[in-house]
């Protein structure tokens, strides 16, 4: 795409840490250099900044406010209009990296706006009752007004989408279901330069998340502790980082947080990488097999577009004795890391630039 010709927008939620959606926006920037970055507040650290090739996004008054940089969520109910306040007026191609707020934003109508959505809102969408369960009975009737009022906004902002991208095909189905949008998919970009075949595996199975609830690594730990003859590496950190380590057993190491190389070594030389959470598309288990390593993981949404059975086992239950029955199948099987590894091909970069080219091709 020749960017001397047009002027590009990338607009993203919020910059706080490197995770998967960051990967695509990564890959965004390397596509479009001269792009300008947009988001509702960025409180990247340098380490992280150089991921995203230096870049400082352009921010909203919720930067600003008091508190913001450790507790930015709590003025939730102004997002929307933090994002209609950024101007960007002055671009021809607008594309947003969205699982949240970013997707909302305005634009003339001589401009393109090009939507790579993570998902629609889960905690106004999908998880609303999940998360107003866990609020008080004072804050719930509050919070479901605002969650309604979000919802109204989401619906009508999308109608302003020329083209919406889903990560994952139950993305897709979400993005018809509460937008009445039809979306392509393009799954997220592996790295497959970094994430590269290791034939010789070790005798031990590895899982990797931030250590946080909805991940359930704790279902994992929990499976392994009754598994004794079984290794288990838990890398991660979170706020169950400590609960984790305490119910742990001999046989199950949680490492806590590891850098990118060390993650690398440890996914390549897993016998298996296991996975128990719910994931829009879930990216590291196509790292993982990247590396040659098989999945073992929760069979719903994301790990549907990206586990087959001759990549790993799915299980169909967020529990540690489906997690064993899974595991006991996958001791009985051998896997071909060669042809592992050539089903994560799917997902390289060079592929998912390809597509969003083409796409930004047909929509200008």
């Amino acid at each position: 795409m020749g960017e001397e010709t047009i002027r590009v927008a990338i607009v993203h939620d919020w910059l706080v840490t490197i995770a998967g959606a960051e990967k695509v926006l990564i890959e965004l920037l390397r596509l479009f250099p001269d792009a300008d970055l947009f988001a509702l507040v960025d409180f990247l650290d340098q380490k992280d900044r150089k991921k995203i090739f230096g870049k400082k996004a352009k921010t909203t008054f919720i930067q600003h406010l008091p508190f913001a940089r450790r507790a930015f969520r709590n003025y939730l109910p102004l997002f929307p209009k933090a994002i209609e306040s950024l101007d960007l007026r002055g671009y021809d191609l607008i594309i947003s990296s969205s699982w949240a707020f970013a997707k909302g934003v305005k634009k003339e109508p001589h401009q393109k706006h090009i939507c790579y959505c993570h998902t629609p809102i889960r905690y106004a969408w999908d998880l609303r009752e999940e998360y107003l369960g866990h609020l008080s009975p004072i804050k719930r009737p509050v919070v479901d007004r605002v969650l309604e009022s979000i919802r109204k906004w989401d619906r009508q902002r999308s109608n302003s989408i020329d083209r919406f991208i889903a990560n994952s095909s139950c993305v897709k189905d979400r993005i018809a279901r509460i937008y009445d949008q039809e979306a392509v998919v393009v799954h997220p970009p592996v790295d497959t330069q970094k994430f590269t075949l290791c034939r010789q595996k070790e005798e031990y199975y590895l899982t990797l998340s931030r250590l946080v609830p909805y991940k359930k690594t704790a279902l994992i730990v929990e499976a392994f502790n009754q598994m004794p003859n079984r290794r288990l590496k838990v890398v991660g950190v979170g706020e169950e980082y400590e609960r984790i380590k305490n119910m742990a057993k001999e046989n199950v190491e949680v490492l806590g947080y590891k850098e990118d190389d060390e993650v690398v070594e440890l996914m390549r030389k897993a016998k298996g990488f296991v996975y128990a959470a719910l994931e829009d598309f879930g990216i590291v288990m196509a790292e993982a097999l990247a590396c040659g390593t098989p999945v073992i993981a929760y069979g719903v949404c994301g790990a549907r577009d990206i586990v087959t059975p001759k990549s790993g086992i799915v299980f169909k239950r967020q529990d540690p004795k489906s997690i064993q029955l899974a595991i006991e199948r996958f001791e009985s099987q051998r896997f071909d890391h060669e042809k592992i590894r050539e089903s994560a091909l799917q997902f390289s970069q060079k592929n998912f630039l390809q597509k969003i080219d083409k796409i930004v091709h047909e929509t200008l």
